[in-house]
């Protein structure tokens, strides 16, 4: 369960540390206070993506830490586990969203990516938005809803991984009989590029190293030039004779040296150098000597070069690549002449995975089925509870024209409303007020049915009031029993049920907004509950009212 939430630099909040507790908590405030910015900051270090401008004014970044208790949650204590991110029964997440729009992610401590983020988000929290009514009628929703109350989420992730290796197996077998079709002309093509290289021959580096001797060759006449040039200057040019130079600068130096032993380290680095220059004369003639221009190897040493560029240009491959090119090649020609096999060996295991995926769509289809009897009747007692009486919910599963990774099936929600009227698809015939109200009856029973322990209603209440808020309420307060519940709400029937109390102000000085967020004592319910009632100027009677409400909780 969520015990602590931390909020720095977010949107218009500056600081707030809030310490949440078991069953249900309501958080309440005038509109535009920032109650639904602390579900929306929860989202964010509960692995949602977010942006730069999430950051309050002139700061370095926004920060969330949100700390778990788990020692009953076994889901997220094995995932700990299996990521090597458990700390005893620690589960600590932060994120931080700097203004370049980066953000860094933790688990207890550790850095992860925000996908491991949200995937253990989801075993901790489930948010319902307030405007979740919206997205009812759409079929996708009602599928997964149905699924996420029957918790049939382990098989519908087997039949997602069989499906989608069954679509990929077919895209290959698609692509390997097309292949197959033009098999000759490919392997005639293929062939005589492979005759080419072959017999090319071109072994690992030649390239390079033809490129060196050819670049070489063709300027051996600089080469000489130079080679005689420097041999003049360092040895037989009267001037510039390097050789003599530090000959004679050793014999005036051992003159000095006489007179001061000091300059004996000076003397025996000009004679290292005089022996230095004197190697290197020896290794410039030799090398003069040995390089010798041959038109003919040239010649071959270009043709060579030339033949090589030419390949590679045709493959569309650098030349040192051609090599690789070869050995592609090879593979694709082995490939084609046992294609047959290949094919063969793919629709075998299509088969398989066939029968593997429609053996568990039958069963995905069986256990939806048990699960929408229940829901239906849930939701029609449900609906009676909360104005509808006499109205019919139904759960319609019907078989889809194609199987996709979801399983067979079609999921349509049906209602009636009113008595005597023929249930028809939900998107059709429910009105705002009902689509609201139906909203909140599925959420809050679904949410009966999962194991995740803390449940978010974000204004999941708006559009009802009276006699039926109370009945919202009360229906929250008991699923506060089995789960932590947090509860932002505007009505007074629906906070006067929890057992904590938050309150959400927004200050401001006309320079800076902040919010605070404050755990009300039992005297504080009374003043914010009859607020809720009665608006600005509260009287004894709303507050006598307030407490009467806060009375009947229990």
């Amino acid at each position: 369960m969520l015990r602590l939430l931390q909020i720095r630099n977010f949107a218009i909040i500056d600081e707030i540390d809030i310490t949440f507790s078991d069953d249900m908590t309501v958080l309440t405030g005038e509109t535009g206070a920032g109650k639904s910015i602390l579900i929306d900051a929860l989202s964010l270090v509960l692995g949602e993506r977010g942006s730069s401008n999430l950051i309050r004014d002139k700061e370095k970044r926004a920060e969330y830490t949100a700390e778990f208790e788990i020692t009953n949650n076994s889901h997220a204590l094995n995932w700990l586990i299996e990521k090597s991110l458990d700390n005893e029964n620690e589960c600590i997440l932060r994120r931080t969203i700097s203004p370049d729009g980066k953000s860094r992610s933790f688990i207890n401590g550790n850095t992860v990516n925000l996908q491991s983020l949200k995937s253990l988000g989801e075993l901790l929290v489930d948010i319902h938005g307030q405007h979740f009514h919206q997205s009812l009628c759409k079929k996708n929703v009602q599928r997964d809803l149905l699924d996420h109350f029957g918790g049939l989420s382990v098989t519908k992730n087997k039949i997602k991984r069989i499906f989608n290796e069954w679509r990929d197996l077919s895209d290959q077998l698609s692509e390997m009989t097309e292949n197959n079709n033009n098999k000759e002309d490919r392997i005639d093509l293929l062939s005589f590029q492979l005759k080419e290289l072959n017999q090319l021959e071109l072994t690992s580096g030649e390239y390079d190293s033809l490129s060196s001797e050819f670049k070489k060759i063709s300027n051996i006449e600089k080469i000489n030039k130079g080679i005689n040039s420097l041999i003049d200057c360092l040895q037989s040019n009267e001037i510039t004779n390097v050789g003599q130079m530090l000959s004679d600068s050793i014999k005036n130096i051992d003159t000095l040296a006489t007179f001061d032993n000091s300059l004996e380290e000076t003397k025996n680095l000009l004679s290292e150098a005089e022996i230095n220059v004197s190697e290197a004369i020896g290794n410039l003639s030799r090398y003069g000597e040995s390089i010798d221009y041959d038109n003919q190897k040239s010649r071959e040493i270009e043709e060579r070069i030339n033949t090589i560029i030419s390949l590679s240009r045709k493959h569309r491959v650098d030349p040192d690549e051609l090599i690789d090119t070869k050995i592609q090649i090879e593979k694709e020609l082995d490939a084609l002449n046992h294609s047959q096999t290949s094919i063969d060996e793919t629709q075998k295991n299509l088969v398989i995975l066939r029968k593997e995926y429609d053996d568990l769509a039958i069963k995905l289809t069986k256990k939806r089925g048990d699960s929408a009897k229940k829901l239906s009747e849930l939701v029609a007692d449900s609906m009676n509870e909360l104005g509808m009486t006499g109205g019919i919910f139904k759960v319609e599963i019907t078989p889809s024209k194609n199987i996709s990774q979801h399983g067979n099936d079609d999921i349509i929600f049906h209602i009636s409303a009113n008595p005597g009227q023929k249930p028809q698809p939900l998107s059709n015939v429910a009105s705002g007020g009902e689509l609201s109200r139906m909203s909140l009856a599925i959420q809050v029973i679904t949410s009966n049915g999962t194991n995740i322990p803390t449940m978010i209603f974000d204004e999941v209440d708006s559009g009802i009031g009276g006699a039926i808020a109370e009945v919202v309420g009360n229906k929250l307060k008991d699923l506060g029993q089995d789960k932590q519940v947090l509860c932002v709400t505007h009505l007074a029937q629906v906070a006067s049920k929890g057992s904590s109390h938050i309150r959400i102000n927004k200050l401001t000085d006309n320079k800076k907004t902040k919010i605070y967020a404050t755990k009300l004592n039992s005297d504080e319910r009374v003043e914010e509950i009859a607020r809720m009632i009665g608006g600005i100027e509260l009287t004894e009677k709303t507050r006598e009212y307030a407490k009467e409400m806060l009375s009947l909780r229990s």
